[in-house]
């Protein structure tokens, strides 16, 4: 078969920034199928997706994707690392992937390279000055990014590399390809006009971010613009219907509820949770009335907001260490979302390779396959759109991973 690009991404939702990344890809490697492995209904960012997985395919497969693959719960909404690692051991799996394009803020992939080799290898000169970094009390990825510039002896040039979230995931990716010894040939694509976490935008370009807080605040005049028609028009039939989770403060007396029922111990359990940090949430689940209260009273230059965000989302979602250990240890299954005529073709040489474990209907997965790791994260998956759409306005239907189709274009 032709060339065949992987894309990694959340599509939350599939923006025109989206479509540039996508085309220009495309044009780069020469690619004749392309393959989008996209995050569920939750985020790595620890919120809630604004519109679900199966809307976000429908917009993926519109815009020019062929097929797209659901990155399972226990990594979609883990750390930066481990959402590069599912995603890669998942794209080099097929077998078939021959590129994979991401988007930075930077056009300096050597770079970025350069960052991955640091963190992949270790070496013992800048090991030492993490630990040294970790000792003043600040968080892992802060003591990193300035372990990582000390190291280099160049904090000037390399502090605007390092502190945007899309680069450390291009690092975290290219750390990944290392790591598997992939073949896989990975290209970034600088991001046009908006950085990841920008709310202002000017012309037809926004970021995700920008259009959440748009339709958060019920602001719906720009989106026309800001998205392709075709995820505009699936975006404006959601917000119709009552099926979107504008935040994840929709689940603000669930996730309270959980908290205040859990004991120490169990909060302890959490990933991320160590050092007394569990006291802390208890202590503030027990007075607050919703989840940003909790978060800033708990903040703190060791404890990130997104960081606190992705426990709390742990936490609603009963998601352990263990949990997140399986995963790491696990070869990912390869859950079928969508296909247009292209990866329908793809699906069915997917099919062909029997150490895939292919996924095109849970029901029957759920059934036959004897995995208790594989089965175990399905479940996390089925277990999280359950609890998603209690945040929808209108609809809270459960079961959808089971009664919902495999979307086709």
């Amino acid at each position: 078969m032709g060339k065949v690009l992987g894309i990694i991404s959340e599509y939350n939702p599939f923006h025109n920034g989206h479509l540039y990344h996508l085309i220009k890809s495309k044009k780069i490697t020469n690619a004749e199928y392309t393959i989008a492995v996209i995050g569920g209904n939750f985020t790595q960012r620890g919120n809630a997706s604004l519109i679900d997985k199966w809307s976000k395919t429908e917009m993926a497969l519109l815009n020019g994707i062929d097929l797209v693959i659901e990155l399972p719960l226990l990594y979609s909404i883990s750390s930066a690392e481990n959402f590069a690692e599912g995603a890669i051991k998942i794209l080099d799996s097929l077998q078939i992937v021959d590129a994979i394009s991401f988007g930075t803020e930077t056009s300096d992939i050597n770079t970025l390279n350069k960052f991955a080799d640091i963190l992949y290898n270790e070496p013992k000169e800048y090991k030492a000055l993490l630990s040294h970094e970790l000792s003043k009390g600040m968080s892992y990825p802060k003591a990193r990014e300035n372990a990582l510039m000390l190291y280099l002896n160049d904090i000037r040039r390399f502090a605007p590399i390092l502190s945007s979230p899309n680069n450390i995931l291009g690092i975290e990716y290219l750390k990944a390809i290392k790591k598997y010894k992939s073949n896989i040939i990975p290209i970034s694509i600088q991001r046009i006009k908006t950085g990841y976490n920008d709310i202002n935008f000017s012309g037809n370009i926004a970021s995700a971010t920008a259009i959440r807080n748009l339709v958060l605040n019920h602001e719906y005049n720009d989106l026309n613009r800001i998205l392709p028609i075709s995820s505009y028009s699936i975006l404006k039939e959601n917000i119709q219907k009552g099926h979107i989770v504008r935040d994840i403060s929709n689940f603000d007396k669930i996730v309270l509820y959980k908290l205040r029922n859990m004991s120490t111990e169990e909060l302890l359990d959490l990933p991320d949770v160590s050092e007394g940090l569990e006291y802390s949430i208890k202590k503030a689940a027990d007075s607050c009335n919703t989840i940003y209260e909790l978060i800033n009273i708990v903040n703190s230059k060791r404890y990130t907001k997104t960081r606190l965000q992705r426990i709390l989302l742990y936490a609603l979602l009963n998601i352990t260490k263990k949990d997140i250990q399986i995963s790491k240890r696990s070869m990912p299954y390869i859950r079928i979302l969508g296909f247009n005529e292209k990866g329908k073709y793809i699906v069915s040489q997917l099919s062909q390779n029997k150490r895939l474990n292919l996924i095109t209907s849970v029901k029957k997965f759920t059934d036959k396959n004897t995995n208790k790791n594989l089965q175990l994260m399905l479940q996390k998956d089925i277990n999280a759109t359950n609890t998603y759409t209690l945040g929808f306005e209108n609809d809270s239907w459960s079961n959808l991973d089971y009664t919902q189709k495999i979307i086709t274009i």
